[in-house]
C-alpha cells in the first residue's frame, strides 16, 4: 500500500468513513498482526492484540498529523506499543515459579509426622490418667467444641463443678505432658 494512500484512508477514519476503515484493515492487517504475533509470540494474544490496535487506530485517527511521519510507522508503532503493553501486563512465568517456592508444603515432613505421633501418644497416656468422666469432658470440651453448660448438662453437674473439673483436669494433663 502506498503511503499516500494510507494517510487518506486515515484522514478518512478520522471523520468516522467506515468504508476507509475496513479498507485500512483489509490493506494493513497481515503487516500489523505479523508485529504483535512477533512481539507476543502467541496466536491467540496477538489477535487481541490487533483488535484492541485497529479500536485504537479507530479513536486515534484524529491525532494523526501526515506531515510529522509516515503513516505506516505511526500504525506499526501502535501495534508495537500495545503488544508491548499486553506483554507487560502478563505475569512472568519467573515470578509464578518465584511466588511457588514461596508456598507452604502442605504435607508434614517424615520428622514432623513422627513428632505429630509421639505427642499424640503422649496425650492418650495422660488422658487415660484422668478418670473417666473427666477425660471424657476434656475430650468433648477442646476436641468436639461443647460449651461448658452442653457439658454441665450432659454429665447432670452445676455449671461451676464443670469448669472446675475442665480447669483441673487440663493442670493434671499439664504437669503430664511436661514429665
Amino acid at each position: 500500500m502506498q503511503g499516500d494512500e494510507t494517510k487518506d484512508l486515515i484522514g478518512r477514519i478520522a471523520l468516522g468513513d467506515r468504508l476507509a476503515f475496513a479498507a485500512l484493515y483489509n490493506q494493513t492487517a497481515p503487516k500489523l498482526f505479523a508485529i504483535c504475533l512477533r512481539i507476543l509470540r502467541d496466536r491467540a494474544e496477538a489477535e487481541e492484540a490487533l483488535q484492541e490496535v485497529y479500536i485504537s487506530i479507530w479513536q486515534r485517527a484524529r491525532s494523526f498529523q501526515a506531515t510529522s511521519g509516515s503513516s505506516s510507522a505511526w500504525l506499526a508503532a501502535i501495534a508495537r506499543n500495545r503488544s508491548i503493553d499486553l506483554l507487560r501486563a502478563r505475569k512472568p512465568v519467573a515470578d509464578e515459579l518465584d511466588s511457588a517456592y514461596d508456598l507452604a508444603n502442605s504435607e508434614s515432613d517424615p520428622e514432623s509426622k513422627a513428632a505429630t505421633k509421639d505427642e499424640g501418644r503422649r496425650i492418650d497416656t495422660c488422658m487415660e490418667e484422668l478418670e473417666a468422666d473427666r477425660a471424657v469432658a476434656v475430650k468433648r470440651a477442646y476436641v468436639e467444641g461443647l460449651s461448658y453448660q452442653e457439658l454441665a448438662d450432659q454429665f447432670g453437674v452445676p455449671l461451676n463443678t464443670m469448669r472446675t473439673w475442665l480447669r483441673r483436669s487440663l493442670l493434671k494433663l499439664r504437669e503430664c505432658m511436661e514429665r
